[in-house]
């Protein structure tokens, strides 16, 4: 099943009070960035987070899911509805984030 631009729209507005949030889609999935580096994605209208040490102690009980068969486990966000968390969790995070590489 592929994830809905709806609830796209809902993750992107949720994660507007960030600067550089953006988006690729791939395979009817969004892969999302923040500042350049690969945060998570949306996978079957979840949003999944890479499960770094500061996403993991900001959600010690998330549930670890595989975005699609064969992929490495991501933690899912299941609070969706506050700005405040996202923003904390995605500063948390960003240090610890590898930086995209450059195409040639």
């Amino acid at each position: 099943m592929a994830s809905s631009k709806e609830y796209l729209d809902f993750i992107l507005e949720q994660l507007s009070v960030l600067e550089e949030i953006t988006y690729r889609s791939m395979m009817g999935e969004y892969i999302l960035y923040y500042r350049g580096k690969i945060i998570g994605g949306i996978y079957d209208d979840r949003l999944l987070v890479k499960p770094v040490k500061s996403a993991v102690s900001l959600m010690p009980d998330a549930a670890r899911e595989l975005p699609y068969e064969g992929a490495k486990e991501m933690l899912l966000v299941d609070n969706v509805d506050s700005k405040e968390f996202f923003a904390e969790l995605f500063n948390a995070m960003y240090d610890e984030l590898t930086a995209t590489k450059k195409k040639k």
